[in-house]
């Protein structure tokens, strides 16, 4: 997910590593932890294997030298590829992956974004089928009992989220495609 977000901020502006760190965080916090022990490493191996760049060392206010990193073409493939897949993983990672893709969905084209709003959508889905057929906010202790309700809540509501963005998307692939009809 860390690759998908640096990815992600680097495909919008060249970033040195402690803005980088600054703006996963910032955007990051809801999802997963941000460490400078994970950032530099990774962007190390980005430039390795030719995802970014280092298009200019700045020199710090402390004096010591700063990289700013910016995309490259592979970059932006490899980014996409990311974006567009479907890793099977744990409902708590699924549903941060998706928020971090859903955060640069304007760089996707709107059939992908209909793809993406769609698995999640049928991934949410199948939670809520799973957890109401279990029943379980039937249990005897009050507090767990409110907390899976308030986590069904959350379903819902996603679920109706992303009905709202499908519709949306629909909307606008549709239009985009009477424009091309139109030319």
């Amino acid at each position: 997910m860390l690759e998908l977000a640096t990815l992600g901020f680097l495909q919008k502006q060249p970033l040195h590593g402690y803005r980088l760190k600054q703006q996963l965080e910032l955007f990051m916090s809801g999802c997963i932890s941000v460490n400078y022990g994970a950032i530099y490493p990774l962007l190390k191996r980005l430039e390795a294997r030719g995802d970014i760049v280092t298009l200019v060392e700045e020199t710090g206010e402390s004096g010591s030298g700063r990289k700013v990193y910016c995309i490259t073409d592979a970059g932006r493939d490899r980014w996409r590829r990311k974006m567009l897949e479907y890793p099977h993983e744990s409902w708590v990672n699924s549903r941060s992956r998706f928020i971090i893709k859903y955060f640069f969905f304007s760089h996707l084209h709107p059939t992908e974004r209909i793809k993406l709003l769609e698995q999640r959508l049928l991934v949410c889905r199948l939670r809520l089928q799973d957890l109401e057929r279990e029943d379980i906010t039937s249990s005897s202790d009050r507090y767990e009992a409110t907390a899976w309700r308030r986590h069904l809540a959350n379903l819902r509501f996603e679920i109706d989220w992303l009905l709202e963005q499908l519709k949306q998307e629909k909307l606008e692939d549709r239009r985009l495609q009477e424009l091309r009809v139109g030319d």
